[in-house]
């Protein structure tokens, strides 16, 4: 599972002109509520700068004119996570280190072609260092929940590896690798281990995902 972002109440009142220099100097950004999240816990609310932030964070996602199929997949994106993290925040111990916050954001700046293809996306969405470092730091926090949650639980049958390496891991890697010998079960039995444990999680993740947006209150102010 790859997939693999704190509420911004400053535009309660209306829209407001982006106030980040670099990227003003070049043209004029206008931020707007976009929805409101309740699980709960407190009322966050989504801009129009949330689900920049969500796209420039992932590598090869355009940035100029964003179509509203790209936006309304950012803003799915953006509902899930202020879920997540409104029941991260209910358990006070996930707390990401400075150094974890600094390891993740480096990991991240390396799904790009070059630091400063990175940097100049931040700098195009507005995006300061100190809020990638909120966003990263946010991310951390789903992620140890998730982990707290789900992770520490998950338990693969020796029955499960058997089944999966006679049904799903032979034939593939006879397709993959026509006229190799493939690996015996032994061999492979941590990798598969592995493959089930994310799959497990994944699954576990979406149904809770999905039994959070049935209780929360979602409400949508603005389209995009």
């Amino acid at each position: 599972m790859r997939r693999m972002l704190k509420p911004i109440f400053a535009v309660l009142l209306g829209t407001i002109v982006c106030a980040f220099a670099p990227v003003c100097l070049a043209q004029q950004v206008v931020d707007k509520m976009v929805a409101t999240v309740n699980a709960g816990v407190k009322t966050d609310l989504i801009t129009y700068s949330d689900l920049l932030w969500q796209l420039a964070l992932q590598p090869n996602t355009p940035l100029d004119n964003p179509t509203s199929a790209d936006l309304n997949r950012a803003l799915r994106l953006v509902i899930d996570q202020k879920l997540i993290l409104q029941e991260a925040e209910k358990i006070p111990t996930i707390v990401p280190t400075q150094k974890e916050i600094t390891d993740a954001r480096d990991e991240l700046a390396r799904n790009f072609p070059s630091p400063l293809d990175f940097q100049t996306r931040l700098q195009r969405v507005g995006m300061t260092s100190e809020k990638l470092d909120e966003i990263v730091e946010q991310r951390l926090k789903m992620e140890k929940y998730l982990d707290f949650r789900f992770r520490n639980f998950v338990v693969i049958s020796q029955k499960e590896i058997a089944d999966y390496y006679g049904q799903v891991y032979t034939p593939r890697f006879r397709t993959r690798f026509p006229g190799r010998i493939v690996p015996t079960l032994e061999q492979s039995r941590d990798e598969i281990e592995q493959t089930l444990k994310e799959a497990k999680i994944e699954s576990d993740t979406d149904a809770f995902l999905d039994t959070a947006r049935e209780r929360a209150e979602i409400v949508m102010l603005n389209a995009v």
